[in-house]
């Protein structure tokens, strides 16, 4: 190289310069020479070897390639090649500056770094998108382990960039962070406690992509989209999005759906009020109507036998009702629901299945279904649950039982009428 320098200020020097501005010429000549290679090597790397990656990308039959190239991986790798040039041959044109050669190798290295985090931020975005790919992906979600990973990606990134302008060694700077390690503590407090709080989630299977959850505490009622180090964003119903802190999933109660998906069915749980005035004895005229019934003409047959001959065995003054054994019109009515449900295509019937009266109440005796539905889709499960009740309601005039109801105004202006005549 030394020899190469004296040649070329000597044919400056023959051209008639100046001698004392032949070191001008030179330092500028290899300034220019460097900015062409560095402008050369760009040129290489995105022109031929970028162009070259992308047709064997696209040529492929794997998609992983496909990810990392749409990210941008290898578009962002090809900016270090200008960078390189100037960093190692900057020294040629500065010779005897070393301050000069030190100053731009600082802000070329810094240039280095900076590019290194893009492409580092870029291959674990793609990673991450080729795990989401995955059907494991749905019960695993990492995204907020992946973005643990960019922040201390960008937090050692900065910590060597700042080593570099303070001249300083990196671990040098990390033992002095030391001290601050309370205020990093309240800085990433919420970081800390999404990133625990991601690991229990993920361990215990608690949340999952698409799983639908409610927790009122935070006004959501829908399907998770997202899980992140931080938030967990929630499509509710409505189309409106909901944000939750991940740490409130662990800390706080909520309500996963996901095992009713699983199941097989969809729980119908609702309670028919019977007016308490209209429970009476069943009638033999009574029981003939009702014997008519598809549903219960052989049940009503097998009882009535069984009471007529308990009946007769004890005894029993059948001149009033409450001797002996009868069949009453809610109990009646508590078995038809049974055998109407038991019929039903769309009951699931390997799952819970209960017809129970509950405790009197101020609003009358409840009778409480307690079935699962086989279908599970929200719209065709409320179709079906209300085609239940539709019928149950309209039968159950049959059985001369009353549905308690509060009395409207309506029903005070007739009572009063009635009063008036």
């Amino acid at each position: 190289m030394e020899e190469l320098e004296v040649i070329f200020k000597s044919w400056l020097e023959g051209t008639g310069i100046n001698p004392s501005m032949v070191d001008v010429f030179y330092t500028g000549a290899n300034i220019l020479a460097i900015i062409l290679i560095s402008l050369i090597s760009d040129w290489i790397a995105k022109r031929i070897i970028l162009k070259s990656i992308k047709y064997f990308v696209h040529r492929s039959k794997v998609t992983w390639d496909d990810v990392f190239f749409e990210r941008k991986v290898f578009d962002r790798l090809s900016h270090l090649a200008p960078a390189i040039v100037v960093y190692f041959l900057i020294e040629l044109a500065f010779p005897d500056a070393p301050g000069w050669v030190n100053f731009i190798q600082k802000l070329t290295y810094i240039y280095m770094v900076f590019i290194g985090i893009l492409v580092l931020d870029s291959f674990i975005t793609s990673a991450n998108e080729i795990y989401k790919r995955s059907p494991i992906s749905k019960d695993r979600p990492i995204k907020g382990y992946v973005q643990v990973v960019q922040i201390f990606i960008y937090f050692f990134g900065i910590i060597i960039i700042l080593a570099v302008l303070l001249g300083k060694s990196p671990g040098a700077l990390l033992a002095g962070l030391g001290a601050l390690a309370a205020v990093l503590m309240l800085v990433f407090r919420d970081s800390i406690l999404g990133l625990v709080a991601g690991i229990q989630l993920s361990l215990n299977k608690m949340v999952h992509i698409g799983d639908w959850i409610t927790m009122p505490s935070h006004g959501a009622d829908g399907n998770v989209t997202e899980i992140t180090l931080n938030t967990v964003k929630v499509q509710n119903f409505d189309k409106t999005i909901t944000t939750i802190p991940t740490y409130a999933l662990v800390s706080q109660s909520f309500s996963n759906w996901r095992g009713m998906l699983e199941s097989g069915g969809r729980r119908i749980k609702r309670s028919i009020y019977i007016d308490i005035r209209s429970i009476k004895f069943c009638s033999e005229e009574l029981l003939n109507k009702l014997q008519k019934i598809h549903r219960l003409s052989d049940y009503i047959e097998k009882r009535r036998k069984e009471v007529n001959e308990y009946n007769q065995s004890q005894g029993v003054d059948q001149s009033l009702m409450a001797n002996g054994r009868r069949l009453t019109n809610i109990g009646v009515f508590r078995q038809y629901v049974e055998e109407y449900l038991r019929h039903h295509p769309m009951i699931n019937l390997e799952m819970t299945f209960l017809i129970r009266q509950l405790q009197p109440t101020e609003k009358g005796i409840p009778i409480e279904i307690y079935v699962f539905s086989k279908v599970q889709q929200w719209v065709e499960f409320e179709r079906i649950q209300a085609d239940i009740f539709d019928h149950l309601l309209a039968a159950i005039n049959e059985f001369d039982l009353s549905i308690y109801q509060n009395p409207s105004g309506n029903d005070i202006s007739k009572a009063l009428e009635l009063r008036t005549i």
